[in-house]
């Protein structure tokens, strides 16, 4: 019996904080000549090749700019990522540390970034030798599509996974939807720009302030069976 975990990687796992938006500011500076901040500009929840389309529609550029602002975000994101002073989010590496250890735990990425932003971010906060693969985005993709790719991907390596042993750990309304698509338990958590109140109205399976210690996490969400491991 395999236990899945698909992991949101900003605002659950850790906080760039708006190190992406650095680098997402001097994409369009640099593809499209625009100047503009995006101080105010939501990205929560939202996918890398979302937020690179929104951005070239709202610069008033054409669909054929779109990945290039892509590709130069993904180029200039390992630069900025050192020059904030972001982290890892609370009982993020203990839990993770403990999932090395038992061999029915599945660890993945489940992300609106791409691989390679995600790839710079895991890196840069000492969390990449914790996954192996994971689903991205995509030009295109939306995240029910990302969510349908990971769990096919967890299927191919782990065979037939039952629905409550398929857990989506994030911080917005859009990963309890994408955990719903694939009838995997939800974890919210309040780690991001969403309150508990505000994650509690998507009716998510579980809803907390912050990752919790490993003991409380593991009594949760595993079954006895594989939980007994550690």
């Amino acid at each position: 019996m395999t236990v899945v975990l698909f992991w949101d990687i900003d605002g659950t796992l850790l906080s760039t904080a708006r190190a992406g938006v650095f680098a997402w500011e001097g994409a369009i500076r640099e593809v499209l000549g625009s100047d503009r901040s995006l101080d105010s500009f939501p990205t929560a929840g939202l996918t890398d090749a979302e937020i690179a389309t929104k951005l070239a529609e709202e610069c008033g550029a054409g669909l054929d700019r779109i990945v290039p602002v892509l590709r130069r975000y993904e180029e200039l994101l390992p630069s900025c990522l050192p020059m904030r002073t972001g982290h890892v989010l609370p009982n993020v590496t203990k839990i993770l540390d403990d999932i090395k250890n038992l061999p029915d735990v599945a660890s993945m990425p489940l992300t609106g970034n791409t691989a390679i932003g995600a790839e710079a971010k895991l890196t840069h906060y000492g969390l990449s030798g914790y996954f192996d693969g994971g689903a991205f985005s995509g030009h295109g993709d939306d995240r029910a599509t990302i969510a349908r790719r990971a769990l096919d991907l967890a299927r191919s390596r782990h065979g037939d996974i039952r629905a409550e042993n398929t857990y989506v750990i994030g911080d917005t309304p859009k990963d309890i939807a994408c955990g719903k698509v694939i009838n995997a338990r939800t974890v919210a958590v309040a780690t991001g720009v969403y309150t508990l109140d505000e994650l509690v109205k998507y009716d998510p399976w579980w809803a907390i302030e912050q990752l919790p210690e490993p003991d409380e996490f593991f009594s949760k969400v595993m079954p006895t069976s594989v939980a007994g491991n550690r």
